[in-house]
């Protein structure tokens, strides 16, 4: 819809900044820390880019006042950050790590000494190792009481302290990539097995939410959820419905148990025709239904369009007509390709072409942002987080010391100013964290793909000095906040 006039941001919205432990902190070992998934699987030869781990990353561990002191600066007015659980109890269970704890309190009250909200992150990927090898990771239900009493510590060491907390980052990301795509630990390729350990996540997730209401009342606390709205590529109805269907498997699978507290029927019945439905125990349905979120966390980049499912292309088609006569298109696939690839029957991925694409092949779509909100909102009815949102880049430290990152500038231009029609349109808004703050280490691409606001001076092969110097990105959006979203936004 169109508005004559846009509605200012709210005078409390959060404009923040967002990044993860394993990206950021370094000291993989120091001060009592455990071993996580991530310390050993960045470590097998070929799985991330130039055999980049995190063991120093960008060093924030020892140098987190300095980023502080950057971020007021700036004028943030939140930071969102994950804790590593393997800092808080080293095998993920047992005995607490006393020095793991004081470092987030101590950030905690730095952030707060400097009037920076704190946004924690309970889960962002990085499960202990000890939890892995001895149980299986997230496919034993012993994880979902091990991940409640890592919660117990942190409600109630600084539940006073901090008011927002994100449960889980991207539950739909980090279990595709490890159990389908061999891409992020366990490094497995068995869906039957994702959608148990998404099962146990899910269950996770539930019993922290009910915690965090009996020990932090005071408080908010959510999911972050990776969402990407997905278009039909024409107006054919065939491709309306594989629009649906994208939209339900994609993302509908897991936003409805969030928010709705469960599973929606028809992915399910899809799903048990293929025998990938995960073992449901007592109690677990109510337990998800009895979890309800203050707030969903959005963490926008993209979405996807995708047209008529390929099986029931072939069986419509003239050139098809004779061999599929009379045929059920679904009898038509191979069982074990359908167990292997459900979505194949559901849609098919197609390029769109009124959108561009990043350097990394990401498409650049703002406006998919505000239909993002909008669906979300209609959806669901719950404040939104937008707890990520950024563009990953080639950026250059030029002779004189800058770095001129324009295309970031307008990416986020561009994306914020969606944000404010989106408010326009009556969609209730939290606040608005940019990936990233600083450079940080990508999961799989080094530090060739950079996502900060703040320059970290280190590449693939050396830490360097791991200077921090601000890009021209890190003034504009200081303007930004400065303004409360009310500088034109072209002014760069």
């Amino acid at each position: 819809m169109f508005h004559k006039k846009l509605a200012p941001f709210p005078k409390d919205f959060l404009w923040g900044a967002a990044s993860a432990a394993y990206q950021v902190e370094g000291a993989w070992n120091q001060d009592g820390k455990g071993p996580s998934v991530w310390d050993v699987f960045s470590k097998i030869e070929g799985k991330t880019f130039e055999g980049t781990n995190g063991d120093v990353a960008v060093d924030h561990y020892n140098r987190y006042q300095e980023d502080v002191r950057l971020m007021a600066e700036m004028g943030l007015k939140a930071y969102r950050f994950s804790i590593a659980w393997s800092r808080i109890l080293p095998q993920g269970e047992g005995k607490v790590n006393e020095q793991g704890v004081q470092f987030y309190e101590k950030l905690v009250d730095e952030l707060l000494a400097h009037g920076i909200e704190p946004v924690v992150t309970l889960y962002h990927w990085d499960l202990p190792l000890y939890l892995q090898e001895t149980y299986g990771g997230w496919e034993s239900r012993r994880v979902i009481a091990a991940f409640k009493d890592y919660c117990r510590i942190l409600y109630q060491r600084l539940g006073k302290k901090v008011r927002y907390w994100v449960t889980m980052n991207e539950q739909n990301v980090f279990t595709a990539m490890g159990y389908r795509w061999e891409l992020h630990p366990p490094n497995v390729s068995d869906l039957k097995r994702m959608f148990q350990a998404n099962h146990h996540i899910n269950l996770a997730q539930a019993e922290a939410i009910l915690l965090f209401k009996e020990l932090v009342p005071t408080g908010l606390i959510g999911p972050s959820f990776g969402y990407g709205p997905v278009y039909p590529a024409s107006a054919n109805p065939a491709d309306v419905l594989a629009a649906e269907n994208g939209e339900a498997f994609n993302n509908g699978w897991w936003l409805d148990v969030y928010c709705k507290g469960q599973y929606p029927k028809v992915i399910w019945q899809y799903l048990a025709e293929q025998g990938l439905t995960p073992v449901v125990e007592k109690g677990d349905l109510e337990l998800l239904a009895a979890a309800k979120p203050d707030f969903l966390g959005v963490n926008y980049y993209h979405g996807g369009t995708v047209a008529q499912n390929e099986y029931e292309q072939q069986a419509a088609s003239p050139q098809r007509e004779k061999t599929f006569s009379g045929i059920d298109p679904y009898h038509i696939q191979p069982a074990d390709e359908q167990q292997a690839s459900p979505e194949k029957a559901l849609f098919t991925n197609v390029e769109n072409p009124y959108l561009t694409k990043t350097a990394w092949n990401w498409e650049i779509d703002p406006v998919g942002f505000r239909i993002a909100m909008r669906r979300l909102q209609d959806k669901y009815n719950l404040p939104l987080f937008i707890t990520e949102n950024g563009l990953g880049a080639i950026d250059v430290l030029t002779e004189d010391g800058t770095i001129e990152d324009d295309e970031r500038i307008a990416y986020l231009q561009t994306h914020i100013l969606e944000i404010q029609k989106a408010i326009s349109d009556g969609v209730e808004i939290i606040g608005y964290c940019t990936w990233s703050f600083t450079d940080l280490l990508s999961w799989l691409n080094g530090y060739k793909k950079r996502y900060g606001l703040v320059y970290v001076n280190r590449n693939e092969a050396s830490e360097l000095d791991l200077r921090r110097i601000p890009k021209k990105s890190y003034y504009w959006y200081q303007r930004v906040i400065a303004a409360n979203g009310e500088l034109p936004l072209d002014d760069n």
